[in-house]
């Protein structure tokens, strides 16, 4: 080979590829884009401070407390074969008092007890199911030592005039005069 060709070969060297840019510093439009979040974030809190946050956002209830009160009721049936009667005793008298207090609103029956407790129901239940009669589990199976078969199949009736009771229509109201969940925002009393 000639000298001049090897004295030009051995002056190359090799290809070097671009580096990628750097991430530090950011470039101008990021410098912008923090200044505006951080303005936004300050503007926001001082508007805050005046007017404070009231978001209110109603609660998704498909079918509203009925429905929420059906599936309990449900739920409580099925639980009533494997649970002991007194759970199921204490349970049903819990969902029955929400139940009227979302019907007939918290001072018609939040107060009353034993069989004023049962003599209200009775006057309150469109289907005529005998509370006061019948109801005497309510009052004595969360209370009592032993429980028998025969008290648990008189709470799986009471459950089931509990469904046909909350399955009745409501009755009319006066006029202007709003169901209480209605009054609480459309919000679940159950």
């Amino acid at each position: 080979m000639e000298p001049i060709a090897l004295q030009a070969g051995a002056q190359l060297r090799d290809i070097h590829g671009i580096q990628g840019a750097p991430w530090w510093p950011p470039a101008p439009g990021w410098w912008l884009l923090a200044a505006a979040i951080l303005a936004l974030a300050i503007a926001l809190r001082l508007w805050q401070g005046r007017h404070p946050w009231r978001l209110s956002l109603p609660q998704l209830v498909v079918g509203g407390w009925r429905a929420a009160a059906a599936r309990e009721l449900h739920g409580l049936r099925r639980r009533a074969q494997e649970q002991p009667p007194k759970q199921t005793a204490g349970e049903l008298s819990e969902l029955l008092r929400r139940i009227a207090m979302a019907r007939f609103g918290r001072s018609a029956c939040a107060g009353l007890t034993g069989r004023a407790w049962l003599r209200w129901l009775s006057a309150h239940d469109p289907n005529g199911f005998d509370w006061e009669g019948q109801g005497g589990a309510l009052l004595t199976a969360p209370y009592a030592r032993g429980v028998g078969a025969a008290q648990a199949a008189e709470l799986v009736t009471l459950i089931e005039a509990s469904q046909a009771w909350l399955a009745a229509p409501q009755r009319r109201r006066g006029a202007g005069q709003a169901e209480p969940s209605e009054r609480h925002g459309g919000q679940s009393v159950v």
